[in-house]
């Protein structure tokens, strides 16, 4: 199935948040290209250890980059702003993407006005940090804190904490990955082209639905609260014998199905008997879930709530991910034709065509402006000796 083989992409894109999201779009089949600056192109390249032994393919680049196209530019001089009209229209761009601040867009001839002149039709995407209107510099952490992720992260008298993975980084290419759809479905529908900008802030709020209506609405005080639930109980995290399990008990009837079994019945206490007087004793009630569960193994209690058919799950490493058979059958590979390094990536949320029919092979992470003489060149028409000057110049 190759229904967006012929959409392409051109990405200024650094850091996370872009390039996580045009991978998941090349991950549909979309011609990708990421564009960077000359001379110091994306720092991502330099992050983590010099797997390559070679400069700007280090090991966190790799992890997102795969089935892209790798082109350098100076989009602040005038020559490279020609070679950039250039590209949007010899490639026939379809959406155009940046995670720039907003005050660099008219000065690097990117903003979506003029880039609709050149192309009435064009997708154009801005990922920012605070919304267009805002220069204001964001980090993934710094949204964490301001947003309100991490004041709800952690343990319930402990430091607020970042989460394991950064969530306003990848949730919002998760949402710009929708509105890319949308739009691309009402050019579809009406031949009409899009401006989108999304704020990496909105996009952290919105995933705070609960605790903003209860502290809103009902004037509850929403804070972190480690491994329990604030309205269900049992949820948690106990310790077994050999490790940790991670048990939820949604309902009454869950819990009267686990109190019913030998080794929990001395937790049928009819205080118990609703999920109102499990919380309102949620603290003892661990304790004497935990001395219950630390005298048996994860298995053990696994194989017993499975048979009950209550949601436990052992608290997993990540080798132990990586060869859950639900997992293992999706990842993603990728094979370096210079070195012969493979690379195992992460799945998509879902199994794409795209990804099917290649087996689930992605093209290698691209090297810094690994297509400049062919797109430059082939393409654009620039002669050996152009090239020369404009890398000589710096202007790729």
């Amino acid at each position: 199935m190759d229904v967006f083989k012929n959409i392409t992409i051109l990405s200024l894109e650094q850091a996370t948040v872009l390039p996580y999201l045009t991978f998941r779009l090349a991950q549909d089949g979309m011609q990708v290209y990421r564009l960077e600056h000359p001379v110091y192109g994306d720092p991502n390249r330099l992050i983590g250890d010099n797997v390559l032994k070679e400069d700007r393919m280090y090991a966190y680049f790799l992890c997102i980059n795969a089935g892209k196209k790798a082109l350098s530019l100076d989009l602040a001089d005038p020559e490279g702003q020609k070679i950039f009209q250039g590209l949007i229209k010899k490639l026939k761009v379809d959406i155009f993407a940046t995670n720039q601040l907003p005050r660099n867009y008219k000065k690097l001839g990117i903003d979506y006005d003029r880039l609709k002149a050149v192309k009435p039709d064009i997708i154009w995407v801005g990922l920012t940090g605070f919304g267009p209107d805002s220069n204001e510099a964001a980090y993934d952490p710094i949204l964490q804190a301001r947003s309100g992720l991490m004041e709800v992260t952690g343990e319930a008298k402990g430091d607020p904490q970042v989460l394991g993975i950064p969530l306003p980084d990848m949730g919002t290419s998760v949402h710009g990955y929708g509105e890319i759809m949308k739009a691309l479905f009402k050019r579809q529908a009406t031949g009409e082209g899009s401006c989108i900008n999304i704020s990496m802030f909105e996009s952290s709020v919105s995933w705070l639905t609960v605790p903003i209506t209860m502290t809103a609405t009902f004037k509850k005080t929403i804070t972190r609260r480690g491994n329990t639930h604030e309205f269900f109980c049992p949820v948690s995290v106990y310790r077994t014998k050999d490790g940790f399990a991670y048990i939820a008990v949604g309902n009454d009837r869950q819990w009267k199905s686990m109190v019913s079994e030998a080794m929990f019945k001395s937790l049928d206490k009819p205080e118990y008997e609703k999920n109102a007087g499990r919380i309102k004793d949620v603290e003892n009630l661990n304790k004497a879930i935990n001395a219950i569960t630390e005298k048996h193994t994860t298995d053990e209690l696994i194989a017993l709530f499975n048979r009950i058919t209550l949601p436990i799950s052992k608290i997993k490493t990540i080798p132990e991910v990586l060869v859950d058979p639900l997992v293992e059958r999706r990842l993603v590979y990728s094979t370096d034709p210079k070195t012969g390094t493979k690379l195992t990536l992460a799945p998509p949320p879902t199994m794409t065509p795209y990804l099917e029919d290649l087996h689930r092979q992605m093209s290698f992470p691209p090297r810094f402006g690994e297509q400049n003489q062919e797109i430059y060149g082939k393409l654009l028409g620039y002669s050996d000796a152009d090239l020369a000057r404009l890398k000589e110049k710096k202007v790729i």
